[in-house]
């Protein structure tokens, strides 16, 4: 992609009539640092360069909108092909421990959370990775959007990231997605106790033609689990998840009442009696239910 993006600067550089030093000067870099572009070497272009490049060869944001693809080459192999995954999926399904799911952060929200960590390296480089998670949310609003469920963990919302103004808007964010009919969202009270997937999160993604692939995720590792018979482990944990957490209501009033700064949330309902209603919620959703043994009976496909 680093190649393909050099080529198009190139390309749109020769038809404008300027030298490499011409558009070094237009966008404020040294000329060496255009050749490293068109020659795809070196540090791969930041985003603030690639929007300048845009404006100065009127490139009508065909730079801009290759930029992502060109950022997830410093990824890991694994991490690139979940990122693919994730575009094609038709429905995603995820568990989060300790932060609100990518997908559905604020700005202000995403901007805290990234600008923690041992290889954040500048500001330049926080707002990049800010731009590039947002970007990915705009699939949410797309004509090919996935269905969406997400379980969070008690935790994400009583942890004040980015501060208390920062969280409630992000609680605002979780009650207004949650609104949208391919969006679910539930909250795992701290009274469930311990479970398969405590200290990281989990997504579930299910692809066109039907397989599915899992990703487990903690502070500083990612995994992507594509073998059949392990993925076919992780839908389970994740349906047990879902099971055992607040029906969908009362999570929101859960969400509701964080927002408002109550000491506990919403009245939460005995463990049986939320399997119950979990048990009833994923039948009218046309999600698979678990026998008393935690056996998966087949699920039918969920609904576009």
């Amino acid at each position: 992609m680093a190649a393909l993006f050099g080529s198009r600067v190139r390309r749109l550089r020769t038809a404008a009539g300027l030298t490499q030093a011409e558009l070094g000067g237009k966008t404020h870099v040294v000329s060496t640092r255009i050749t490293q572009i068109e020659r795809s070497s070196g540090a791969k272009p930041t985003l603030e360069l690639a929007r300048a490049l845009d404006a100065v060869l009127g490139a009508d944001n065909l730079l801009v909108d290759l930029w992502p693809y060109v950022y997830r080459e410093a990824f890991p192999d694994w991490s690139r092909a979940f990122m693919a995954y994730s575009e094609r999926a038709v429905s995603i399904g995820q568990y989060a421990a300790h932060v609100v799911p990518g997908l559905l952060q604020t700005e202000a929200y995403a901007r805290a959370v990234l600008s923690v960590g041992l290889s954040l390296e500048s500001e330049e480089q926080l707002e990049e990775r800010v731009a590039a998670r947002l970007g990915r949310q705009e699939r949410l609003g797309s004509s090919d959007r996935p269905g969406l469920w997400v379980v969070l963990d008690e935790a994400v919302l009583r942890r004040p990231v980015g501060g208390r103004v920062a969280m409630r808007e992000q609680l605002a964010r979780l009650l207004e997605a949650a609104a949208e009919r391919h969006i679910t969202v539930q909250v795992l009270p701290f009274d469930q106790g311990e479970h398969d997937v405590m200290g990281g999160s989990l997504t579930v993604l299910t692809l066109p033609n039907g397989t599915e692939v899992a990703y487990t995720e903690g502070a500083h590792y990612g995994q992507l689990i594509e073998d059949p018979a392990e993925v076919k482990r992780f839908t389970v944990t994740y349906d047990r998840l879902r099971a055992v957490a607040l029906p969908p209501l009362m999570s929101l009033d859960m969400i509701r009442s964080a927002m408002e700064g109550n000491d506990r949330g919403a009245n939460v309902p005995s463990r049986s009696e939320r399997r119950r209603l979990a048990q009833e919620q994923l039948q009218q959703s046309g999600g698979g239910r678990l026998r008393g043994g935690g056996e998966r009976i087949p699920r039918r496909r969920a609904r576009p």
